[in-house]
């Protein structure tokens, strides 16, 4: 993997995955910057957010767990004087018709498996979660 940041002007810069794909990154006004894209760290949340997403459906596919539509959120936080992100909240809103205990262990390997939240772990922060489903 390969990402390349650009620089275009203020505090905003282009990066890239390397594959043909590239998010603006910016600062809000009241940090200076144009608030034409999310900050970095708004990036990491976003990628914790979306790779529990995406290993959530492999995850239910190998356990053939069926669902209408799902979304996952996640709420981070930074304590008062840390340099980044200390906590994150990871909330599983599911509609399915399949048992509350089955989705909790697909959301609990899910958590297990998701390699960004491996580098949050690693990072010390602190990951919790819950499950909702709805019928």
């Amino acid at each position: 993997m390969k990402s390349t940041a650009i620089w275009t002007k203020d505090f905003q810069s282009v990066v890239d995955n390397g594959r043909s794909h590239s998010a603006i990154i910016d600062l809000p006004e009241e940090k200076g910057g144009g608030n034409s894209g999310p900050t970095a760290l708004e990036m990491c949340v976003m990628s914790l957010c979306g790779c529990i997403s995406t290993i959530f459906a492999r995850v239910a596919t190998k356990m053939k767990i069926e669902f209408e539509n799902y979304k996952v959120e996640v709420y981070a936080e930074q304590e008062q004087g840390a340099p980044t992100i200390t906590d994150a909240h990871c909330v599983l809103y599911v509609h399915t018709q399949c048992p509350e205990e089955r989705v909790e262990r697909c959301f609990e390997t899910t958590i297990k498996n998701c390699p960004v939240g491996t580098l949050f772990s690693q990072a010390g922060v602190l990951i919790t979660h819950e499950v909702i489903v709805t019928n």
